[in-house]
């Protein structure tokens, strides 16, 4: 008996993302912000908040 083609899409040949969790809760997290902090947005305090500063730069030489 030869074994089903997979579905596509579900290859597993590329690499994941490892999984981070909250660390109050344990529930999975998925927006940048809560990875960072490893705090999911319900259970972080508004101090604990990460400031973002927007600078003006020049730009890079040959860019």
């Amino acid at each position: 008996m030869t074994s089903p083609e997979p579905l596509p899409g579900t290859d597993t040949n590329r690499a994941l993302r490892p999984r981070v969790t909250c660390r109050r809760c344990h529930r999975p997290l998925h927006d940048p912000e809560s990875r960072m902090l490893r705090l999911g947005p319900e259970c972080r305090d508004p101090a604990e908040r990460v400031a973002r500063f927007d600078v003006e730069q020049e730009t890079l030489p040959g860019v």
